[in-house]
C-alpha cells in the first residue's frame, strides 16, 4: 500500500472549537463547513463539532446529508438557493438561507404562511462580491418581514479586510447606518475577525479556517493562535540518492548539488494535493527534524534533502504538512494560502481517523 496518508484529528476540532469560544464568549458558533469541510470530509468534521450550535456550507445536497445524519440544529446554506423549485426542501429540512439579491427577495413571496425559512439578510459593506447594495437593504427588509413564510431575519455581512491592516472598522460603519442593525440578530465575524476585532461578535460568529488549526493571518500560524492542526499529511521516503556536487535533482534540473549529499525522494506529488509550484525550500520534517525539499515536485513523488539527518533512509516518516510542519509555512513557500491545500487533497490519499 502506498504510504501517503492524511490523519484528521478530531480532538484538535473540538479544541479549536472550544479557542473559538474562549474568543467569542457571548456568541453561538456557526461552524463553516463548506468545501468538504475544508478537505476534512463533511461527516466527520461535523461529527466532531456537534457542540457548536449551527453550520454553515454551500451545496443543498450536502446540507440534506447533514440533517439524514442526524444534525439538528441550523443549517445555513451560505450562498442562498439558486432556483425557487429548491424553497420546498429547504423547508422541509429546516434549512435556513442566506439572501443576498432582490430577486431571492422576490422568490420568497412564494412561500407558505407556515413555512417559517429562517433568512440571514446579506449586504454588500465593500467585499463586492455577493450581498444586497445598502440602498436596496430596506426595502427588502420590508418585504422580506411582511412575508407570513419567513421566520428569523438575521443581518449578515462579510469581512473583505478583516486579515490585515485595513480591518473592519469601515464596513461596520456602513452596517451601522442600515435600519434594524441595533434589533435584528447579526451574523459578522469570520475567524479573522473573531480572533481580533471583538467588536464583530455580535450574535452568531462563523468560524471556517481556524476550526481546522489553520491560521487565517498571512504573518501567522495557528498554532501562534493557540489552535492545533487538525489535518497531518505524511507519507515515507521510498528511496535514497547520493548526489555528488554539480549532480542535478529532478525535471529540468531545478535544483544542483553544490557538495555531496542525500536526497529522500517522498511518495508524495502534485497528483495528491501538493502543490506542484512549491520551490526548492519548502519546509518538510523528515524524521521529525525540519529540512527542506529539492527541485520540481513530481506528479507523484518530491524530493527532500536528507544530508543533515544520517538516521533518513527507505521507511522514514516524511511529514508534508500538519504535525510540525504547519500549512501556512508550507502554503507561503508556494505563494498560496493553507485554505487550498487543505481543500486540494486529492481523492487518491487515504484518511485515518485519529
Amino acid at each position: 500500500m502506498r504510504p501517503l496518508f492524511a490523519t484528521i484529528d478530531a480532538a484538535a476540532l473540538k479544541h479549536n472549537l472550544a479557542a473559538v469560544r474562549r474568543n467569542a464568549p457571548r456568541s453561538r458558533v456557526l461552524a463553516v463547513v463548506k468545501a468538504n469541510a475544508y478537505g476534512h470530509g463533511l461527516l466527520r468534521a461535523a461529527a466532531a463539532l456537534s457542540e457548536a450550535d449551527g453550520f454553515a456550507l454551500l451545496e443543498l445536497e450536502d446540507a440534506v446529508r447533514l440533517r439524514e445524519a442526524g444534525v439538528r440544529s441550523r443549517i445555513v446554506l451560505l450562498e442562498g438557493f439558486f432556483e425557487r423549485g429548491e424553497l420546498a426542501a429547504l423547508v422541509e429540512h429546516r434549512l435556513a438561507t442566506v439572501v443576498h439579491a432582490l430577486d431571492q427577495v422576490a422568490a420568497l413571496d412564494a412561500l407558505p404562511r407556515d413555512a417559517k425559512l429562517d433568512v440571514l439578510l446579506k449586504v454588500n459593506t465593500g467585499m463586492n462580491r455577493l450581498g444586497l447594495a445598502p440602498s436596496n437593504y430596506p426595502a427588502a427588509l420590508e418585504r422580506l418581514q411582511r412575508n407570513a413564510g419567513v421566520g428569523s431575519i438575521t443581518l449578515f455581512t462579510h469581512f473583505a479586510d478583516a486579515d490585515d491592516a485595513r480591518g473592519v472598522a469601515w464596513q461596520l460603519e456602513r452596517l451601522r447606518q442600515l435600519p434594524g442593525y441595533g434589533s435584528l440578530p447579526r451574523c459578522l465575524a469570520n475567524s479573522a475577525a473573531i480572533l481580533r476585532y471583538p467588536e464583530t461578535h455580535c450574535d452568531w460568529v462563523r468560524p471556517g479556517i481556524m476550526l481546522y488549526g489553520c491560521s487565517p493571518f498571512p504573518e501567522g500560524t495557528g498554532s501562534e493562535a493557540g489552535l492545533r492542526p487538525v489535518m497531518t499529511l505524511e507519507s515515507r521516503i521510498i528511496a535514497v540518492q547520493d548526489l555528488k556536487p554539480g549532480d542535478a535533482v529532478g525535471y529540468g534540473g531545478a535544483f544542483q548539488a553544490d557538495r555531496a549529499m542525500r536526497v529522500g525522494i517522498v511518495a508524495c506529488g502534485y497528483a495528491d494535493g501538493y502543490p506542484r509550484h512549491a520551490p526548492t525550500g519548502t519546509p518538510i520534517a523528515v524524521e521529525g527534524r525540519m529540512t527542506r525539499t529539492l527541485g520540481r515536485v513530481s506528479m507523484d513523488m518530491l524530493c527532500a534533502d536528507v544530508t543533515a539527518i544520517p538516521g533518513a533512509g527507505v521507511g522514514s516518516r516524511a511529514v508534508l504538512w500538519g504535525e510540525g510542519v504547519p500549512v501556512e509555512r508550507v502554503a507561503a513557500a508556494a505563494g498560496t494560502v493553507g485554505y487550498q491545500l487543505l481543500c486540494a487533497v486529492a481523492p487518491r490519499v487515504r484518511i485515518v481517523e485519529k
